[in-house]
């Protein structure tokens, strides 16, 4: 929609032959955002083919776990000189590589060629056309550029930035800590301890960005402290909702069976754990999601573990 509204024709495609036609036909995402009027220039369909054929700007916005399998179907029929746009905010399981790691390897692509896309952007409030602004990565500044031109609508204001790792890091590890602040809530614990944990999650954050090169602004930024206050802070944010439900007492089956949409903090996690034990950097907020939500460890203990922990400077 943003895309379209900025002045772009926009080829959609989709897994599902009734939604890409319900998109299509209808102007609208039924399932995900029903009410919303999508503009007319956007087409969704199965076909792959058709929907990458003469695409300046390709834009990835599937499940991080799911994106290596969905590029490599896809990659020889992307123009050799598309620009690549991550939408996703994970590291993948395994090889521990972020989203536009896994694009490169994926996809042959020279860093030059793609692109990441961070901030404080939930969905249903940008369908709502409420105003927001956004962060573009690239280290080509020219096709940061090009995409930010593409991407800017009235109600959407990117800025450009050369900092990819820092912008995908702060995208990631925010859903990890909107999980422990929903488990929080759900337990009942109120702002101060919400608080603590945001900016104890952001300290997280800039010490495995810095591990890894990204530059300390960055974290300050749209796609640091920005992105991580909307998705801790908003009911609209699924991996809060998901860690609220187990604050309640759910377990991860049966909040599994009542989230529709990818909590990419859930699987995310791990992955971003295991990241920062290989960079000899200390993530405990996140290291107690891993043991609540993939572990089995009460949520009750959480808390206790946490404030329990050995006393140290702040900056540490």
């Amino acid at each position: 929609m943003v895309l379209a509204d900025a002045g772009s024709k926009v080829r959609m495609w989709g897994r599902r032959a009734e939604a890409c036609r319900h998109i299509t036909e209808k102007h609208e995402n039924a399932d995900y955002l029903p009410g919303f009027v999508l503009p007319e220039s956007i087409a969704a369909s199965t076909d792959s083919s058709w929907a990458l054929e003469g695409a300046d700007i390709v834009v990835l916005a599937v499940p991080s776990q799911s994106l290596r399998e969905i590029l490599a179907a896809a990659r020889d029929l992307i123009p050799e000189d598309a620009l690549l746009v991550s939408l996703m905010k994970g590291v993948e399981l395994g090889t521990h590589l972020r989203m536009s790691e896994v694009i490169a390897e994926v996809a042959g692509a020279a860093p030059e060629r793609i692109a990441v896309v961070s901030g404080p952007n939930l969905a249903r409030e940008i369908a709502a056309k409420q105003p927001t602004a956004t962060v573009v990565a690239c280290v080509d500044h020219e096709r940061a550029e090009q995409l930010a031109e593409a991407c800017s609508a009235p109600y959407f204001r990117p800025y450009t930035n050369s900092d990819v790792v820092g912008v995908e890091l702060g995208g990631a590890v925010k859903n990890v800590m909107a999980l422990a602040v929903g488990i929080a809530e759900g337990m009942g614990f109120g702002d101060n301890t919400q608080a603590s944990l945001i900016t104890r999650g952001l300290a997280e954050t800039a010490r495995l960005g810095a591990a890894l090169g990204a530059q300390p602004t960055t974290f300050a930024g749209l796609a640091g402290l920005g992105d991580l206050v909307a998705t801790c802070a908003s009911p609209l944010s699924r991996n809060r909702t998901f860690g609220v439900n187990l604050g309640k007492g759910m377990t991860l089956d049966e909040v599994m069976a009542v989230t529709k949409q990818t909590a990419e903090g859930v699987k995310s996690c791990r992955s971003i754990v295991d990241l920062a034990r290989s960079c000899g950097v200390d993530m405990p907020s996140a290291e107690h999601v891993v043991k609540v939500v993939h572990e089995g460890r009460p949520v009750a203990d959480m808390a206790r573990s946490l404030l329990d922990r050995p006393r140290k400077h702040e900056t540490q």
